[in-house]
């Protein structure tokens, strides 16, 4: 391991842009040379659904190819395409959607199996030079029995949140009246960022690689190489390419019959839980609906299983338009969020621990954000461990890895890592357990263990140099103690991220609480690849 952190030819001036300005693509961006964008109606269509391609392109003929994105990559489709133009765009398009015409329709095959499927355009720039555009959709299952798959569920509500094209997203943006706000509505009607669907090998991902060198200031290299190559600086924290895809790629090449599905289906279409035996969800997990949830806990009471490979659930959010936009006010919530002041402020959009809510993360998954967060980047933990701590190696997830107590999980993969989830916990006889407080199911089990943090520490650097501060602890501590004093702030700002089991119901519940779990399988780490068939083997019945 390298204790350098790597050069991607910036000056420290570029840095710091690459650190706290504000990038995104837009209509019109590259000039003269010309350039070709593209969206689709939906993000998941039924085998035999008609898909609409909606295209701005300032070159008049494009070619398509359709490629399943799977553990082998299968063309689907290819065709040559006249007749594209360019289409206005207004400048608020990310809160309003882009609302191009469509430019192409067609028929999914009956046989096209379910999966991710990427579309390129390729066109020839003004220059001569080809000029290209990427998206992404879903095919899912028909509803039914499906005897041994197992269902994954994107965490489209997240690419949807953090996709930065047009200029806004619920992190920043160009609303408000100095154009400097994040967007509280964010519309799936617009392209995705460059490097959510498609990444080159060796992007670096949000976890330092480095042993970071003593007495360092902070550094991020996924910001640094997102702007030194062009990619959206949000690239490293959602998107298909970063997460999703990892898990789906390992479970066809294990052997492991998987189907996808978008997070939409859960609140439109939640009869496509219940063929399944096993639902995972996995990456970087953060926004959901009150109707999602729902979706879920009834599927676990009467008998599903559920593994969530994944961290971060922290954001209520609701869907407007028929599923077209996504609103989440996230910080402003008790200020502008309309719902709050109404005489149900339980869809409030915010923090799913907000005492208005009344539904914490834990009643669900067992674990959430605010008692988890940051590890391994930046100021929080950054030599902190890469795997999870394990307490309880005699628990069957851990059959066959020879794993004892104390133990690092994952570690060689860096498992552990960029947010994690967690729960409030007590130590007894070194073993970890849930608190009293803490809102942990019934019954719940503590496995393994590592430390996070909520907020960047004042060393080395002022926070004005920090891209993390200490911005979420104050609103954790405003939420949970109705405090955002330092006081507060250093009651709330110690985490942890767990791996944790529990039953309920007639159902299972099996979370390890990280991004980075997807990580570790796509290094081939053999611990956390046996785990994670531990897990899956058991919940489909084998």
């Amino acid at each position: 391991m390298t204790i350098d952190f790597p050069d991607f030819g910036l000056t420290p001036e570029q840095r710091r842009e690459a650190v706290f300005g504000h990038r995104y693509e837009y209509p019109g961006m590259y000039g003269e040379r010309g350039e070709i964008w593209c969206y689709t109606d939906a993000f998941a269509y039924p085998p035999g659904g008609t898909l609409r391609l909606h295209v701005s392109s300032s070159a008049a003929r494009y070619q398509l190819a359709i490629i399943r994105d799977g553990a082998i990559a299968a063309l689907m489709l290819e065709r040559a395409i006249s007749g594209a133009r360019w289409q206005d765009t207004a400048e608020q398009c990310s809160v309003l959607g882009c609302g191009w015409e469509t430019s192409l329709e067609f028929r999914i095959g009956d046989d096209w199996p379910s999966g991710a499927y990427r579309i390129t355009l390729t066109a020839q720039g003004r220059d001569g030079t080809p000029i290209h555009a990427q998206h992404l959709f879903i095919v899912r299952p028909l509803a039914g029995p499906k005897p041994s798959r197992i269902l994954q569920v994107a965490a489209t509500g997240s690419w949807t949140a953090y996709n930065t094209w047009g200029g806004s997203n619920h992190y920043q943006g160009i609303t408000g009246a100095r154009r400097n706000q994040y967007a509280t509505t964010v519309s799936i009607e617009r392209p995705w960022c460059r490097g959510f669907v498609l990444l080159p090998e060796g992007a670096p991902r949000v976890p330092l690689e480095i042993s970071t060198p003593a007495a360092a200031a902070p550094r991020y290299p996924h910001l640094e190489w997102a702007f030194a190559n062009g990619y959206s600086n949000k690239y490293g924290s959602s998107g298909w390419a970063s997460y999703d895809r990892h898990f789906f790629h390992w479970a066809e090449r294990t052997g492991f019959a998987v189907d996808l599905a978008s997070q939409h289906e859960l609140q439109f279409n939640p009869e496509i839980l219940d063929g399944y035996d096993c639902v995972v969800f996995v990456g970087h997990d953060e926004y959901w609906t009150w109707e999602m949830r729902d979706a879920i806990d009834a599927y676990i009471e009467r008998g599903g299983h559920v593994a969530r490979f994944a961290g971060n659930f922290m954001w209520q959010t609701r869907l407007e338009r028929g599923g077209k936009s996504q609103v989440c006010y996230k910080y402003r919530a008790r200020v502008e969020d309309p719902v709050y002041k109404s005489a149900d402020p339980s869809r409030t959009s915010g923090s799913w621990e907000a005492r208005e809510t009344g539904r914490p993360g834990a009643m669900t998954f067992g674990l959430n954000a605010t008692n988890g967060l940051y590890a391994g980047w930046g100021g929080c933990a950054p030599r902190g461990v890469r795997g999870f701590p394990v307490y309880r190696p005699e628990h069957w997830a851990f059959a066959g890895t020879g794993i004892y107590y104390g133990d690092l999980l994952g570690a060689e993969g860096h498992a552990f890592g960029y947010e994690v989830d967690g729960l409030d916990y007590v130590i007894r006889a070194g073993l970890p357990e849930p608190s009293e407080t803490s809102g942990a199911p019934d019954g719940l089990t503590i496995l393994a263990l590592g430390l996070s943090s909520l907020k960047e520490e004042r060393i080395n650097l002022a926070f004005d140099d920090r891209f993390l501060s200490d911005d979420d602890a104050r609103f954790v501590a405003e939420t949970l103690l109705g405090d955002g004093g330092d006081a507060a702030v250093e009651r709330v700002k110690r985490g942890a991220g767990m791996i944790v089991h529990f039953t309920r119901g007639k159902g299972e519940v099996f979370h390890a609480g990280s991004c980075e779990w997807v990580a570790a399988l796509s290094r081939h780490d053999a611990m956390v690849e046996l785990v994670t068939t531990n897990v899956l083997r058991r919940y489909l019945g084998r």
